[in-house]
């Protein structure tokens, strides 16, 4: 029988050790974590997930600075904002919502959030340190997973691991962890040929490709770990993952469902990364 890998309850679990972590935080040295959210136009999906986080935070006890900001909002007013938070003491973590309307040129705004305030993980200097296997800040859909595999006690050490999918969100810097881990590691993206006949031969199959249902039981060996990354809306209003869940029960040994599996952790990620930032900000002082 498939174990479905509860990302909701773990998510909870976690919440409350931060909720822990920050009322000691403020007792002991008079600091509350501090997130600044940016977010350009109005696109739908970005509006469910700064909710989401700012639903989180709220409950862990971190506070968030929203900056919604219209659609035709240049790109340097963006980065003046963002060098303004970099030198605010008092803020320990800055996210830029993604995608950025198509004038404003994404990779210098996420570039010029300082590494040390950057939660999200995706600064040139933070993706460096995670390849050398010296991480300060961790993207945090790939950190939720390792944090599953380890409340599951799934270990990657020397087990064959087919990643598909190389964005810079997942693939890439789960690859890094993955090898940082002692895993054997395939990259497999959109010009992979025979992707079948090396998701066969592995322990564990991550999937990150937004594309519906595309990973079947047939893909996959017998007792293999299958992490689902997707989450795709059908014609018909349900929500599915890039994995068809039905015909993998019984096959895989682990699954994690969509909803309710990578999608909570990765929020979980980003608030325990900000409330890291403002503990360590706390001993940068002393």
């Amino acid at each position: 029988m498939t174990v479905l890998m509860d990302g909701r309850k773990l998510s909870k679990k976690i919440k409350e050790q931060l909720r822990v972590r920050v009322e000691k935080l403020e007792k002991s040295a008079g600091i509350v974590p501090r997130l600044v959210v940016i977010m350009v136009g109005q696109d739908a999906a970005s509006q469910i997930y700064v909710r989401n986080k700012q639903q989180a935070a709220k409950k862990i006890g971190i506070q968030t600075i929203d900056n919604m900001l219209p659609e035709d909002t240049k790109e340097e007013e963006i980065l003046n904002l963002i060098y303004e938070y970099n030198e605010d003491p008092n803020i320990h973590g800055i996210l830029v919502q993604l995608p950025l309307p198509a004038h404003i040129n994404e990779e210098n705004v996420t570039h010029a959030i300082l590494p040390a305030k950057d939660v999200d993980g995706f600064h040139p200097v933070n993706m460096g340190h995670l390849f050398m296997n010296a991480p300060h800040s961790l993207p945090c859909t790939p950190r939720g997973i390792m944090e599953l595999f380890k409340e599951y006690e799934i270990s990657p050490k020397s087990k064959n691991v087919v990643i598909i999918g190389r964005s810079n969100i997942v693939g890439r810097p789960m690859a890094a962890l993955m090898i940082n881990a002692d895993a054997t590691v395939t990259i497999a993206h959109s010009k992979t040929l025979n992707l079948s006949k090396l998701t066969q031969q592995a322990d564990i199959v991550i999937v990150a490709t937004g594309q519906p249902q595309m990973l079947t039981g047939e893909d996959i060996k017998k007792d293999a770990v299958v992490i689902d990354v997707g989450m795709n809306r059908l014609p018909n209003g349900k929500l599915v993952g890039d994995v068809d869940q039905a015909s993998i029960d019984g096959i895989a040994s682990y699954l994690t469902p969509v909803p309710g599996g990578v999608g909570p952790m990765t929020i979980a990620m980003l608030m325990k990364q900000v409330v890291e930032f403002a503990e360590r900000s706390v001993k940068n002082d002393c």
